[in-house]
């Protein structure tokens, strides 16, 4: 979709933000959860320069939230995740993997915790509202599982923290990594957590009243004049930088945790119940035979990320596959995600990826590639 005439209908749904966003320049929509996500404001090479040195406001409105509430909906929230989380406190966050009962991954969104009984799924691109109703139905537990009026806007870039303060005043500055306060802004509520899809310092800013979309997205751009804030989308080369997954791409129902790397997300060594603890149990003993690892790809700068998985061969042998891969301007490399068989993982292997380009060598590094510590984003 490349012109305003876009041709929308009523079956997907657009976010609160609309109107502003095609205001401020989006050219290009793709669709995500159901929902229309912009995905082009121009460049997106400047829109990664616009991010790591400035900052950007992403409409993310798609990331739907899935709300359980009621007397159970801890043990609830427990029992959808193999992540611990007797240690979530009220108003903190975590990232956390929803699993089948075969152990596959069915989403990786951020949990947010607002009470005592009562959760937000913040969702990667899958039916997880679909998913839990269903397990709630027979699991003699008492919840309610809906969707929320909530959609979420990312702030996110080095000058975030300052147009966060001339919005909320500086006790924002004690918002700390992955937790979350409660604002009414000018009459708007909102929800605000230190967390972000972009591996930079960054915030979530959850609207709760819809009708009031195209006001919070004005008023944010208008805070952010003065710091050059730019309208922007979530950049596929700064989160590949950061080794962060993009579900149905780096992972899916097929996919176990165990194989992205993912064991401290998986506690099995206590008593929780939840949904596919035994077959998670059984990978790990058995072990898996393939892995996630980062790749540099040797040839010219890549003209854009890959739209489809690109085969990866070792002595004429298919031994995985490139799930994720860009062009990073600023290290200058063209840097890949990719699913191999365990024994071709080690650092410094090397093999051969067929690209739309042609066919090129690639070695094995380790990711992420930029700020493996994360200490932009947590700092």
């Amino acid at each position: 979709m490349s012109n305003k005439n876009f041709g929308f209908g009523t079956q997907i749904r657009k976010s609160p933000y609309f109107e502003s966003t095609v205001k401020w320049g989006a050219t290009g929509f793709s669709v995500y959860n159901h929902m229309y996500i912009p995905r082009d404001f121009g460049s997106p090479e400047q829109n990664f320069w616009n991010l790591i040195e400035k900052a950007i406001l992403c409409d993310v409105a798609v990331e739907r939230q899935v709300e359980i509430t009621g007397r159970d909906a801890y043990k609830f929230t427990q029992l959808l995740t193999p992540r611990d989380l007797s240690k979530l406190a009220v108003g903190q966050c975590k990232y956390v993997l929803i699993t089948n009962n075969e152990g596959g991954i069915l989403n990786d969104p951020v949990l947010l915790r607002l009470a005592e009984n009562h959760f937000w799924l913040s969702l990667a691109d899958s039916d997880v509202l679909l998913w839990a109703q269903g397990v709630a139905v027979n699991s003699g537990l008492d919840v309610q599982i809906k969707e929320p009026d909530v959609s979420p806007l990312q702030l996110q870039g080095p000058t975030s923290g300052e147009i966060m303060i001339k919005l909320f005043g500086d006790d924002i500055k004690d918002l700390k990594y992955y937790w979350l306060k409660e604002y009414n802004l000018d009459g708007i509520p909102l929800i605000v957590s230190r967390t972000g899809w972009s591996s930079e310092l960054g915030y979530e800013i959850y609207l709760r009243d819809g009708t009031k979309g195209n006001e919070l997205y004005e008023k944010i751009m208008e805070a952010g004049k003065e710091y050059d804030l730019k309208p922007g989308h979530t950049s596929s080369i700064r989160r590949i930088e950061g080794g962060m997954l993009s579900y149905h791409a780096d992972a899916d129902i097929n996919t176990n945790p165990f194989e992205l790397g993912f064991d401290r997300l998986v506690n099995l060594d206590n008593d929780n119940n939840f949904i596919g603890k035994e077959a998670l149990k059984k990978i790990k003993d058995k072990g898996i035979i393939r892995k996630q690892v980062g790749l540099e790809i040797d040839c010219k700068p890549l003209s854009g990320p890959n739209t489809t998985f690109w085969e990866l061969k070792k002595n004429n042998m298919n031994i995985g596959k490139v799930t994720s891969a860009v062009y990073s301007p600023r290290l200058k490399k063209n840097i890949a995600l990719a699913m191999v068989s365990v024994e071709q993982s080690k650092i410094g292997n090397e093999f051969q990826v067929t690209t739309n380009e042609g066919t090129f060598d690639c070695i094995v590094v380790e990711k992420p590639f930029y700020d493996p510590k994360k200490k932009i984003v947590s700092s």
